[in-house]
């Protein structure tokens, strides 16, 4: 993960390395919905 400082903003990029158990589009629905309730957190906050 990282974080880019874009003044008043900071950008956040992730990446993963998709496992083999799950379809890509299935680990990429949960990491999605984790970095949105991460949004909603540090919006509120």
């Amino acid at each position: 993960m990282a974080f880019v400082d874009q003044g008043n903003e900071t950008r956040v990029i992730e990446t993963f390395d998709a496992e083999s158990s799950n379809s890509v589009e299935f680990q990429q629905a949960g990491w999605q919905g984790i970095m949105d309730k991460f949004k909603a957190y540090t919006e509120q906050n």
